[in-house]
């Protein structure tokens, strides 16, 4: 069992590389496709609404096909985005990058399917989210390096002058700048497709198992007869879209404040590092000290209390609370999958399929958050965080618990 949790590990590693390195794509583009807030926010959209599309045919795929065959066909699916890419930065076309942003997305969805109920059941329930927590490590830690990288890839000491001057240049000087800084993504993502290409095959041929989860379910006969499932798919929603909020929008937020891209691509590292610490307290206290459900509740109320800080305290204070939502999400994603799937019997694989389409929510709350930041400003654009905690503390506390919508009656 430990060296298939080492391979899923890798997995989550691969998928927090790919997803994370938005949190620099986004003011990047911006810059090189000359875009406002919310067309920026553009490719967080293209990115998870593919999750939206292509969940639930994932989890039809993976029951024709199976789980190692369909893992591999996702990492040739992430493959091919990425080199959509490529031929979007010869041309600087914005539509042609949110194609491979689409296609990279769908790919994670087939993945995400897969290896979600894996980790979830590859051992005692009761420890799930210690299982998941191990994960968040690998994921995380992958986001930390992704922006620095990419950033230490795509960026020059210079360019901070180059993004003072753009505005004064002369429209073609200024496409020729252009051109250039966006056709710098061309080799990091030819490397990328090519990793990705040699990872699907690594998959195929790996000693990870078939899961079983095919017991019947007495009195069952569809997914929406188990109200905890329905709304922890809406607590993921809720939960990915606070979390790439609180990373993919780190970055503008602080150049808000004067502090330029060169220099503000290190606070998603900073809101990952503060995910991490989270994760690890988790795996060592859960379940010694404290349950998986307790501690998904306290982080829900700890992000109820930072949300409020973030925009109601001065802008050069709030970005810290900003960054310290990383430890209040920590525990969540792993609190509300072994809730959700529990007791699914036959319908483990379908519902994990429903649960991973809410991570569209990544593609839907920045786009609120940026159609709110070009009319209110950026932090009182943050008032989004609030609802979506305060939701997740109620499915913390007692939605789980629902398993007949006649409650609601």
């Amino acid at each position: 069992m430990t060296k298939n949790i080492a391979i899923i590990g890798v997995l989550f590693f691969v998928f927090g590389f790919i997803t994370w390195v938005n949190a620099i794509l986004i003011p990047y583009f911006k810059i090189a496709c000359e875009l406002n807030n919310f067309q920026s926010y553009l490719v967080a959209f293209a990115f998870y609404i593919s999750y939206l599309v292509v969940s639930l045919p994932a989890a039809y795929l993976l029951r024709k096909i199976g789980f190692k065959k369909g893992m591999m066909l996702g990492f040739w699916i992430m493959s091919l985005g990425a080199f959509i890419f490529v031929g979007a930065a010869l041309g600087r076309a914005y539509v042609g990058f949110l194609t491979g942003l689409f296609a990279i997305g769908g790919g994670l969805a087939i993945l995400q399917t897969a290896a979600n109920p894996y980790i979830t059941v590859l051992g005692p329930r009761d420890r799930a989210a210690q299982r998941i927590s191990i994960m968040g490590v690998c994921n995380k830690a992958a986001g930390i390096l992704a922006p620095l990288l990419f950033a230490a890839v795509i960026l020059r000491p210079t360019d901070s002058q180059l993004f003072k001057s753009l505005p004064a240049m002369g429209e073609a000087e200024r496409g020729a700048a252009l051109d250039e800084l966006i056709r710098r993504v061309i080799v990091p993502y030819i490397c990328v497709g090519v990793a990705l290409f040699g990872l699907g095959w690594l998959v195929r041929y790996s000693s990870l198992p078939e899961i079983g989860t095919e017991e019947a379910v007495e009195g069952k006969s569809s997914l929406l007869q188990f109200p905890h499932l329905v709304l922890g798919a809406l607590a993921i929603f809720l939960h990915v879209g606070t979390q790439v909020l609180a990373i993919d929008t780190i970055i503008a937020y602080a150049g808000s404040m004067n502090i330029p891209l060169v220099e503000a691509k290190v606070f998603p590292s900073y809101t990952l590092a503060a995910t991490i610490a989270g994760y690890l307290t988790g795996i060592i206290c859960i379940p010694r000290f404290i349950s998986q459900a307790r501690a998904f509740l306290v982080c829900t109320l700890l992000g109820i209390g930072l949300s409020l800080l973030v925009v109601l305290s001065r802008v050069d204070d709030s970005i810290w609370f900003l960054v310290l939502l990383g430890l209040a999400n920590s525990l969540i994603w792993a609190g509300i999958w072994p809730l959700a799937l529990d007791s699914l019997g036959r319908f483990t694989k379908a519902g994990a399929s429903l649960l991973v389409m809410g991570l569209c929510g990544n593609a839907i709350l920045p786009l609120v958050y940026g159609w709110l930041a070009d009319r209110n400003g950026l932090q009182q654009a943050y008032w989004v965080l609030l609802p979506c905690y305060c939701y997740l503390f109620f499915y913390a506390s007692y939605g789980h618990r629902i398993r007949n919508w006649a409650i609601f009656k």
